[in-house]
């Protein structure tokens, strides 16, 4: 007997099943579903971040509930969901979540928002390409590589469009088992993490950077939590 329902939500980058290319062979052990968020299409215009359609979005995915995994922006409208409906969220795995909102008064978290805020400030006057190169600048401190196909311009367009994530009405944790599962790289989402911890996340690192799910240990680490918490359920 397949253990219910997952739901996977991808964060700013790649979107349904592209952004979880470790995670496909879950589909053998849950009927699982990788959602694309509000504004996210192959073809269509991008559109601005909309938690309420993203929250929608999971909702429908999930049915009679199951379990969620979410990335980066997505676990905003994940733990959104989960707060307001946690009989249908049985779990959340949350990878590198950049629910800021909750830990903006931190230290990494403020250094963040001051270095980054300016540059949303100023977004309605900026190109799409402009944009994507000042973020990629301030973030990862690196140059970014000007967009030349038409994947990657659409990419810059809905980086520009998406709100930013501390200003996302999370003011408390959902009351759901929850994994949290960062790559150990940056202050920024380790505070964020030790917040969850302090709530009773289980908090764990694996390596990969910005996407732990993608190595050997995060991959491992994910199937060991929702494998646990199915066999509870059915316990």
């Amino acid at each position: 007997m397949r253990p219910g329902r997952m739901v996977l939500v991808h964060g700013a980058g790649s979107f349904g099943a592209a952004a979880w290319p470790r995670q496909h062979g879950l589909s053998l052990e849950f009927d699982c579903l990788y959602v694309r968020r509000h504004g996210f299409s192959e073809t269509e215009a991008p559109l601005p971040t909309d938690h309420e359609r993203d929250k929608a979005i999971i909702a429908e995915a999930l049915g009679a509930g199951g379990h969620v995994v979410a990335h980066s922006q997505g676990a905003v409208a994940a733990m959104l969901l989960a707060v307001e409906r946690p009989d249908l969220v049985r779990t959340l795995t949350l990878v590198e979540p950049a629910c800021f909102s909750l830990t903006a008064e931190l230290p990494a978290t403020k250094a963040h928002i001051e270095l980054v805020a300016p540059l949303f400030a100023e977004r309605e006057k900026m190109s799409d390409e402009q944009f994507h190169r000042e973020f990629v600048r301030l973030v990862l401190s690196a140059d970014a590589r000007e967009p030349t196909t038409e994947a990657a311009r659409r990419s810059a367009a809905r980086l520009r469009l998406q709100s930013p994530p501390w200003e996302a009405p999370l003011t408390i944790v959902p009351g759901v088992p929850t994994l949290v599962l960062t790559g150990g790289w940056e202050p920024l989402y380790e505070e964020v993490a030790g917040y969850l911890a302090g709530t009773g996340a289980i908090h764990h690192h694996a390596p990969g950077g910005h996407r732990p799910q993608d190595s050997d240990e995060g991959d491992t680490l994910i199937r060991t939590f929702l494998r646990s918490s199915a066999q509870a359920e059915v316990a």
